[in-house]
C-alpha cells in the first residue's frame, strides 16, 4: 500500500509551486515531468538526456588510430556541377 502525503502549494516569484516532503527521496535540481489527467497530477523523473561516451580510457588500446595532422584535416572542394540545379547548361551564357 503507498503512503499519502499532504503537500502545500505556494507563490515562488512569478509561478507557483509545490513543496514535496522529503520522505519522497527526491533530490534538489531533480527534474520532473508533471501530467494531469482528468483532474488528477501525476509527476514521475524526466528522461535524462543521453550522456556523452568517453573514449579516453581506450585510446592507447589502439595504437594504429593516430590523430591527424593540420594538413590531413583540410580537404579539397570536389568540383560540383552547380548548373544542374537549374536546369541550365554550362555552354548557355546567361547575363
Amino acid at each position: 500500500m503507498s503512503e499519502e502525503y499532504r503537500a502545500k502549494v505556494f507563490k515562488s516569484g512569478n509561478s507557483l509551486a509545490l513543496r514535496l516532503p522529503k520522505a519522497l527521496g527526491l533530490k534538489e535540481g531533480m527534474e520532473m515531468t508533471v501530467r494531469e489527467e482528468h483532474g488528477r497530477y501525476m509527476f514521475e523523473p524526466a528522461d535524462l538526456a543521453p550522456r556523452k561516451i568517453d573514449l579516453t580510457g581506450i585510446v592507447g588500446s589502439m595504437p594504429w588510430l593516430k590523430p591527424l595532422t593540420r594538413e590531413e584535416r583540410d580537404f579539397d572542394d570536389s568540383p560540383r556541377d552547380w548548373h544542374l540545379l537549374d536546369g541550365s547548361s554550362p555552354d548557355n551564357d546567361r547575363p
